[in-house]
């Protein structure tokens, strides 16, 4: 049986940690998920401010709204999550990787055991989220891996750690391809994610070119999933 896709009117969930306590500032997030909202035509950014007509409605959690049980609880209602902030990879007990929020790591566990009846597509927009575990090269043990086993129908992460600067772009081109070609069903298709990845690194590609410098920018980013 052909995989089926959440038609539904999609509600994107968007976690930015430009300033996490105890890690290194990462201003771009902030401007990576404001270009998402201006792509989904959402003006308001707190969590109190859901009203008014949108082409896709996003809810952005950042800095201290973005708390590990904020961030758990909310999945629960949004079939798109967007994480623009530090990833953590232990290769010592890889259930513990996980998402560094605002109060602490949201770990890969937690997320598995996620009952996420509406996700359709997480996007990682951190360092190492799909870079596994040395220890057991016959099992793809990593957040992206764990974003699957939790429900998401498909997801996009990192094989390593991906710059700061182009993180804005990449994300602009990739929601922009996906809406372009959903706009009239007011929804978001994860269908669409791994063409819409392409899209947006073949973008980033031209831009760029294949200098040693350049591959470090574009090549990290992976989709699994439908």
């Amino acid at each position: 049986m052909a995989p089926t896709t959440n038609k539904n009117p999609t509600r994107v969930l968007l976690i930015s940690q430009p300033s996490t306590p105890g890690y290194a500032a990462i201003p771009g997030t902030r401007k990576e998920t404001q270009a998402i909202q201006d792509i989904m035509g959402e003006e308001t950014h707190a969590p109190r401010d859901l009203m008014g007509a949108t082409i896709i409605k996003s809810l952005l959690l950042e800095d201290t709204f973005a708390t590990v049980t904020q961030v758990k609880e909310i999945m629960k209602t949004h079939g798109w999550v967007h994480f623009a902030c530090h990833a953590i990879q232990d290769t010592a007990e890889p259930l513990k990787s996980g998402v560094q929020l605002h109060d602490g790591r949201l770990e890969l566990l937690d997320m598995m055991k996620q009952q996420l009846p509406n996700s359709d597509l997480a996007f990682l927009s951190a360092c190492q989220t799909s870079t596994g575990n040395e220890k057991l090269p016959d099992e793809v043990v990593h957040l992206a891996a764990g974003m699957l086993a939790a429900g998401f129908r498909s997801v996009v992460a990192t094989m390593w750690s991906i710059r700061d600067k182009y993180g804005p772009v990449v994300a602009k081109d990739f929601y922009a391809h996906i809406l372009a070609g959903n706009l009239g069903n007011r929804c978001l298709d994860g269908a669409d994610a791994a063409r819409a990845l392409h899209y947006a690194m073949q973008k980033i590609r031209k831009e760029l070119g294949d200098s040693e410098d350049a591959l470090l920018t574009w090549v990290p980013y992976v989709h699994f999933g439908i």
